[in-house]
């Protein structure tokens, strides 16, 4: 796969996750960052988010989405630094570029793809913003949009308050679309020689994935079936976290043939009648379903019901924390890393799905500006230019 350069406005997560799907397969990643302003800390917020792991802005929250990236520090309201941002454009041969700030800053910045593909035509350039252009002031926060998105309403218990994802998905979702959208457009390139913009609206996105609710409400559903129902599955029964005696149990019925195998299982025969043989029967009696699969569950222990759940093939799992879920050989041997500058390893997420040649390892974060000169000179600034330009306030770092 041939190294694409691209050039990110980026901060906070669903941009630089994006990115960072870009830097995992080996390709340039150059994060742009404001000048300070002498209003709160310079760049990225996320650069000061948790604890401190190598220097102040490079704390254990921005670690993991900005491994294997360069930094600069530009100042884009003013003309001479989209002056610049044009040329390290044409002359870095850019193949993408992306932002994920509010749409009404696009103009002002001079970040907007009209002025950015005057100077470079098949540049491909992406934005993710809360709701899309045509709303050009709205500020994009997963949690936002996930209580816009009717994510909390479909998530906590029946009879409890709505709740936010323990995943901040939007953010997640947001990314995927702006790294999968690249990949089509990096196609239609080759095929047509053009460009393109791509603008990813996390709301639209969030929307994409109401696929089990949201066309419900054309069949006259029960308002049961569009809203909260804890660890319980909306249409096939039963699928339910269940206590055991010392622990949880999730268990996934998806089918009737599921449903007698797991009544052969001594256990669970009590659990059958004729009414609930069928999946349509066992909507009918849920609760008193639920009820009696706990009253089983908790008679046993999580080990010895998932022997059984094993050979009766019952879908099924434990409830893992993170260190357990790290420690599981099918995702420990798929983990990225990167190093901190004094040597310590650090283990991160694994790729989304393994690539050959990807980057399993990636370098450490860079700290703010750490790259301007250097990428600046690349376009032809020499060190005596880039000191005035850092004295003007128009680089830094």
């Amino acid at each position: 796969m041939k190294r694409r350069t691209v050039l990110s406005m980026e901060q906070a997560l669903s941009l630089p996750y994006a990115t960072l799907r870009f830097a995992q397969l080996g390709w340039r990643v150059i994060r742009i960052e404001s000048t300070p302003t002498g209003e709160g800390l310079p760049g990225d917020p996320n650069r000061y988010i948790g604890g401190r792991v190598a220097d102040d802005d490079r704390r254990s929250y921005f670690i993991a989405p900005n491994v294997g990236k360069e930094a600069i520090a530009l100042n884009l309201k003013d003309p001479k630094g989209q002056e610049i941002l044009r040329r390290l454009i044409k002359d870095l041969d850019v193949d993408v570029f992306c932002c994920n700030t509010v749409p009404k800053r696009y103009k002002q910045l001079g970040i907007d793809y009209e002025s950015l593909a005057a100077v470079k035509p098949d540049l491909i350039w992406a934005g993710i913003s809360a709701m899309g252009p045509e709303y050009p002031e709205a500020p994009g926060y997963d949690p936002v949009i996930q209580a816009m998105a009717g994510y909390m309403e479909l998530t906590g218990p029946a009879d409890g308050p709505p709740t936010l994802s323990g995943v901040p998905l939007i953010d997640l979702k947001a990314g995927d679309e702006v790294y999968a959208n690249v990949m089509m457009a990096l196609l239609e390139r080759a095929e047509t020689g053009k460009g393109s913009r791509i603008d990813v609206s996390m709301l639209q996105a969030a929307a994409s994935w109401l696929i089990t609710t949201l066309p419900l409400l054309d069949f006259d559903c029960d308002p049961s079936e569009i809203t909260r129902c804890g660890n319980e599955h909306r249409k096939f029964i039963p699928t339910n976290v269940y206590p055991t005696s010392d622990g949880f149990i999730y268990m996934a019925i998806g089918s009737d043939v599921q449903w007698r195998r797991l009544t052969e299982i001594p256990w669970f025969a009590p659990v059958a009648n004729p009414v609930r043989a069928t999946n349509e029967g066992r909507v009918r009696e849920r609760v008193a379903i639920h009820r009696d699969m706990a009253a089983v569950t908790r008679q046993h222990t999580t080990a010895e019901i998932a022997a059984d759940f094993h050979k009766a093939t019952i879908p099924h799992a434990p409830i893992h924390d993170i260190p357990a879920v790290r420690d599981m050989e099918a995702v420990a041997r798929s983990l990225t890393r990167t190093r901190t500058p004094d040597g310590r390893e650090v283990r991160m997420q694994p790729m989304a799905v393994n690539l050959p040649g990807a980057t399993m390892e990636l370098g450490f974060p860079a700290k703010y500006g750490e790259h301007t000169q250097a990428v600046l000179g690349e376009a032809g600034y020499s060190a005596v230019d880039c000191a005035s330009l850092r004295d003007t306030g128009i680089i830094a770092g």
